[in-house]
């Protein structure tokens, strides 16, 4: 998907309820009926304490979902400029502790790309993550684009969604990143799903979020636990080991550096956490053949695509970056990859 894009890719507290084993259960005396009389409180403050705890709650959730966005610059957390008082994430301007820049929300997404709110600069990025941003090539990524991966060994959209789910077992629960989302397709099954209390859907391309957003809006997907947020993949907005899972359906061979996008893949994810991505590898012929290596380097320069001789590089790349346990599967052309953050 989208390119260099910051095109999510989270990595989260499991969801385990454990029990004292130094502690004795008993079961609980049930009070008399005077007694329940005299603690039951009166409606009008029963309604006032239930609408106070609600509230609370709410601002809870919406300064955790906030507390995971940080700063691409400094990677300082992010605060809330104005609007205290809003119930959602959205409206919010964003402001860093640090270097006091504003990051702001215009209601489908949360630009924190570096030059993001720039009046005046601008920069032309490579030739894959620009086509990425058209609006063409955004509305036809689910409409006929992604459905020919099937030709690369890819078994589709819904079956590497039941595959990703086995590596990411470990942090259900938490909060997972979809990098390069594109238009969301794997961001919405996420959602979907339930497995994880956060969803940051998380791209380069303005018109892949907006796709994005519309489809959401087309399924009915709430946003309680869905952010969409635009950043670069080599320069991710989220503190140090502040993530569960990241995620990243075909984008690999997208990124302009890999080894820059993976080590801040590293970076953000937390001790145990795990990241798994989908791309191609070319091995038909032997990777030692020196003349393939050279027509990569060309083809790269060209159209800042990677393409991948051998496994062995994948593994490499990952364990470059501080990742371990790396394990893949195969078909044709098609590879799923998984690595974990050291423990």
């Amino acid at each position: 998907m989208a390119g260099a894009l910051g095109s999510v890719g989270a990595v989260l507290p499991r969801c385990s309820f454990l029990l004292n084993p130094s502690r004795t259960l008993m079961r609980p005396t049930k009070p008399s009926l005077a007694a329940a009389i005299r603690a039951s409180p009166s409606p009008t403050t029963a309604t006032a304490t239930i609408g106070a705890n609600a509230e609370l709650a709410l601002e809870a959730k919406v300064e955790s979902r906030r507390n995971k966005l940080a700063c691409p610059i400094c990677y300082y957390p992010l605060i809330t400029k104005n609007d205290q008082n809003s119930a959602s994430t959205y409206g919010y301007t964003l402001e860093c502790n640090s270097c006091k820049k504003a990051y702001l929300n215009n209601e489908t997404y949360i630009d924190l790309t570096v030059a993001g709110g720039s009046e005046d600069y601008s920069e032309t990025m490579p030739a894959a993550t620009e086509l990425f941003r058209t609006p063409l090539v955004s509305y036809l990524y689910e409409r006929g684009w992604r459905q020919n991966f099937v030709w690369g060994g890819f078994p589709g959209p819904e079956k590497e969604f039941e595959m990703a789910k086995d590596y990411l077992k470990p942090t259900i629960g938490g909060t997972i990143v979809d990098a390069s989302c594109g238009s969301g397709l794997f961001s919405r099954l996420f959602a979907k799903s339930g497995m994880y209390s956060l969803v940051i859907a998380l791209d380069f391309s303005e018109n892949m979020l907006r796709q994005c957003n519309e489809f959401i809006k087309q399924e009915n997907i709430s946003k309680e636990n869905l952010i969409l947020v635009r950043a670069d993949i080599s320069r991710l907005p989220f503190s140090s080991s502040s993530i569960d899972a990241v995620h990243a359906g075909a984008a690999i061979h997208c990124w302009p550096s890999p080894s820059t996008a993976v080590a801040e893949i590293s970076r953000v994810l937390r001790p145990g956490g795990v990241f798994v991505a989908t791309t191609f590898i070319l091995d038909i012929l032997p990777s030692t053949i020196p003349v393939l290596k050279t027509v990569r380097q060309y083809f790269a320069q060209a159209t800042s695509n990677t393409i991948y001789l051998s496994e062995g590089e994948l593994g490499d790349l990952c364990r470059a970056c501080g990742l371990v346990n790396f394990t893949c599967v195969r078909s044709g052309p098609f590879v799923m990859l998984s690595a974990s953050k050291p423990r």
